[in-house]
């Protein structure tokens, strides 16, 4: 799929996308770059309840959350600065 950029930098996401992920007007993306390559992942509303099952084995649950206390705090300033 494609969608164009406006003179402001936004774009659309098509409806097919945002129907198939529960995306809505308050949903968080994240945007990461490897190389020449961008990826848009969906940000969970709630991502510990979106892991739940998923890890196993020895995961250090309050690692976890100390690095999405910090993923938070980085979201936070990069608001600020946009």
């Amino acid at each position: 799929m494609k969608t164009k950029l406006t003179k402001r930098g936004q774009t659309v996401v098509p409806s097919e996308i945002r129907k198939r992920f529960n995306l809505e007007g308050s949903s968080m993306l994240q945007w990461m770059i490897e190389g020449d390559i961008i990826t848009v992942l969906p940000v969970p509303t709630n991502p510990v309840e979106a892991l739940k099952g998923i890890i196993k084995g020895n995961v250090s649950f309050k690692r976890f959350m100390d690095d999405r206390r910090s993923d938070r705090e980085m979201e936070k300033e990069e608001e600020l600065n946009i």
